[in-house]
């Protein structure tokens, strides 16, 4: 049997669960999910084998309406998602209303060549009634390929729709080792996890005026890694808030995700976290392209 090999552009509002159903698909962690919308920046491609084929899935940035450099830089993201897609994936919140904001995108993905496939996501926790009216209304827009009712949080439905995404995939040879999860390189995949524990446990006190640039990443010869990271804040108020009363707030953020890249990378990993004030980090053209991200006037 020969091998398929295809690209998925898995599109969505934020907070839609693109990037948890990526990792569901994967079958194991390689975005990072938070409850706070538009976590996901950066186009990031997760890997994942089914049968013969093997399924390249970009996790986009959520489409919203941008309004600064670093909001037009990260649509412009996502729909760039889209270029050479086998497959467009449309992930849509099934117990979220179903607003203009939703359907001014349904009609932008409509107007896309790619065959078209709809995911209604947390259906576990989606009224049943309005479940049957969304598919029945985006069925009437789209006109999709199908349409599948899954839980990315639960795993309920990901099996199929895993067969299916497979089963559209083109003929030909895999493009990445099969041991390959992500297309991340290191130094991305450590900013990333740090940047997800700065939303975990920081929540809405801190906007989204933060990033996290990667200055040095180096193994040693004990087989450890050293990691320096900055912490980048535009105001003296945000550095406090991410230090904490006598910098207890960074030593957590640090530890925990210490261990969650020890656990990744599967080496001991020693972390240096510095919180570095700059009101203009969003017009560094380097730290874009350091994120993964075009730079957009």
């Amino acid at each position: 049997m020969s091998q398929k090999c295809g690209l998925v552009a898995v599109l969505g509002a934020p907070n839609a669960g693109k990037s948890t159903l990526v990792n569901a698909l994967v079958g194991q962690k390689v975005a990072i999910v938070s409850p706070k919308a538009q976590t996901t920046r950066a186009r990031l491609m997760g890997l994942a084998i089914e049968g013969e084929s093997q399924l390249l899935l970009v996790d986009t940035p959520g489409i919203f309406d941008p309004q600064r450099r670093l909001d037009r830089a990260m649509v412009s993201a996502a729909w760039g998602g889209t270029d050479g897609a086998d497959v467009i994936a449309l992930v849509i919140d099934a117990k979220a209303k179903f607003n203009s904001k939703t359907r001014t995108l349904v009609d932008q993905v409509a107007a896309l060549a790619e065959p078209k496939i709809v995911i209604l996501n947390k259906v576990d926790v989606a009224d049943k009634g309005h479940l049957l009216t969304l598919a029945s209304e985006l069925q009437g827009m789209l006109n999709p390929e199908t349409i599948y009712f899954v839980s990315a949080m639960t795993g309920d439905g990901i099996p199929e729709l895993k067969t299916e995404l497979a089963k559209r995939m083109p003929e030909g040879p895999w493009h990445f080792p099969e041991d390959q999860v992500s297309d991340a390189t290191d130094r991305m995949l450590a900013a990333e996890v740090t940047r997800e524990q700065l939303y975990l446990q920081l929540h809405a006190e801190l906007p989204y005026a933060s990033a996290i640039e990667t200055e040095k990443y180096e193994e040693r010869k004990d087989g450890s890694v050293a990691i320096h990271q900055q912490i980048l804040v535009g105001r003296e108020t945000q550095k406090a808030i991410v230090l904490g009363a006598k910098g207890v707030r960074l030593k957590e953020i640090g530890s925990r995700a210490r261990a969650e890249l020890s656990n990744i990378i599967g080496k001991p990993v020693h972390l240096f976290l510095h919180v570095k004030v700059n009101p203009r980090w969003e017009e560094d053209r380097s730290l874009y392209r350091d994120i993964g991200l075009d730079w957009v006037e």
